[in-house]
């Protein structure tokens, strides 16, 4: 991958200007959240709003190793729905008390880490497809699996929280 420095990639930038907006706006309406409503249990999904915003920042490390990857033009194997529901049941025990402050810190941090990660890619690297066995081996490409992945998490998961909230 190239120096972020040096890197012109129009469409690496735009990807990363996305990444950074879904992360501002969970951030910023989670830190609205009151105590009880950062406790309660997200719609259909059982974890509470706290777990899941902290499953967003803490998948943001694990979304570009896997789009780097890809980048190298190597497959992604391994990773299936049971894989991912496993680390998710996982992440969720683990992190049953998380409080806010650290949660939101995690998510600048680590969403502005795969941004800058996200810049430092070339077209040609974007472009790059491998098979994902996520996506029943289908060779997508880096940009898709961005933009699947670390750019959508993000926005898919706001939305379930302010359907669960009503707000």
């Amino acid at each position: 991958m190239s120096d972020p420095q040096t890197n012109t990639s129009q469409k690496a930038n735009d990807l990363a200007d996305r990444i950074i907006m879904g992360a501002v706006a969970l951030e910023g309406y989670a830190e609205k959240l009151s105590t009880s409503d950062w406790q309660r249990k997200v719609a259909g999904d059982g974890r509470t709003i706290g777990v899941v915003v902290h499953h967003v920042a803490s998948s943001y490390p694990v979304e570009i190793d896997l789009a780097r990857l890809l980048a190298s033009g190597q497959p992604i194997t391994g990773v299936t729905m049971e894989v991912v529901d496993q680390m998710n049941a996982k992440h969720a025990q683990e992190n049953i008390s998380v409080e806010k402050k650290e949660t939101l810190e995690l998510l600048r941090s680590n969403s502005k880490v795969a941004a800058d990660s996200v810049r430092a890619f070339t077209d040609t690297e974007l472009n790059q497809a491998a098979a994902v066995s996520l996506n029943a081996d289908a060779p997508l490409t880096t940009q898709f699996f961005i933009e699947d992945h670390a750019l959508r998490h993000s926005f898919h998961h706001l939305a379930r929280i302010r359907a669960t909230l009503n707000k």
